[in-house]
């Protein structure tokens, strides 16, 4: 199958005005949904869903190490599909599990990535601790395989599966401040993208730690960073507060309602009408040509 890429004057009823977004490969309003694993997801499942929405899509997430469980030629038919449509195909943060059987299993994970074609190796964390030296060596492991390393941080200990916000509270979080560091120190190292853990910030919370996103953003910009937002009210606080450009990750179901917001075509009454872009014609056209 042919790549399918719509530009915006082949969407339908494209005399209607929307935002505007940049085309792919984008640096801003990146796009990441969650492949299989809170449901299957199988490559004519995911045909589906990128021959509708493929243009709004830029990255494709496993999660909780899903790909383990398939035969290896389903799993090469979702990469490829995804790659057909332009589509970065991301490991999710199986590396902390492999981490625990020792660096031989770490590296020999990393080929098997590259080797399946993956594009991008989450280094996350959430349920051990590593020091920070320790995933810049993995990071610049991934990044000597010809992958994207995209290191995800965050601030609560235990982070990373359905943990209650009971006993995240008595895991206790670190301080922003760290979590940046480690953040900067990566991106530094050549890292493509940060992932933000959701996990006391906006998730398994009772009151969500806006205070820590505006540090973040405050200390590395919205370009480099991508926050966890699974969860339509929170993906919408993204929007309004940082604008259709904020780049997010949110589950496989809910990229319409995500596109929606962004496009400024639709939203709840917090957003109705005031989610805009000013892009004028000529630089639009300036950015789909380059």
């Amino acid at each position: 199958m042919s790549t399918i890429d719509i530009a915006p004057a082949d969407l339908a009823f494209d005399f209607l005005r929307t935002n505007h977004r940049p085309p792919k490969p984008r640096t801003r309003g990146v796009t990441e949904i969650r492949g299989p694993y809170y449901s299957a997801m199988g490559p004519r499942y995911l045909r589906d869903v990128l021959e509708t929405m493929g243009p709004h899509v830029d990255a494709l997430k496993f999660a909780g190490g899903s790909f383990t469980l398939m035969p290896e030629g389903a799993l090469r038919d979702i990469i490829e599909t995804a790659h057909e449509h332009d589509v970065l195909v991301s490991t999710g943060g199986f590396v902390e599990h492999v981490l625990t059987q020792g660096p031989d299993a770490v590296d020999r994970y990393i080929d098997e990535c590259a080797r399946l074609g993956f594009d991008i190796v989450e280094v996350s964390a959430g349920f051990i601790s590593i020091p920070t030296d320790d995933v810049l060596r993995i990071v610049d492991r991934v990044q000597r395989t010809g992958l994207k390393a995209k290191p995800e941080v965050g601030i609560q200990f235990g982070a990373g599966g359905a943990t209650t916000p009971e006993e995240l509270e008595q895991e206790g979080t670190r301080d922003v401040g760290t979590a940046i560091d480690v953040a900067r120190r990566t991106l530094d190292a050549g890292a493509y993208m940060v992932m933000i853990e959701s996990e006391g910030i906006t998730e398994e919370v009772h009151t969500w730690r806006a205070d820590v996103v505006s540090e973040i953003v405050g200390a590395l910009g919205i370009e480099k960073v991508m926050f966890e937002a699974a969860d339509p009210e929170v993906f919408g606080w993204y929007v309004k507060n940082y604008g259709p450009e904020v780049n997010l990750f949110v589950d496989h179901s809910q990229i319409v309602q995500l596109e929606c917001l962004r496009r400024g075509i639709w939203g709840t009454k917090s957003l109705w009408g005031r989610v805009l872009t000013y892009y004028p014609d000529d630089q639009a056209g300036r950015e789909t040509r380059s």
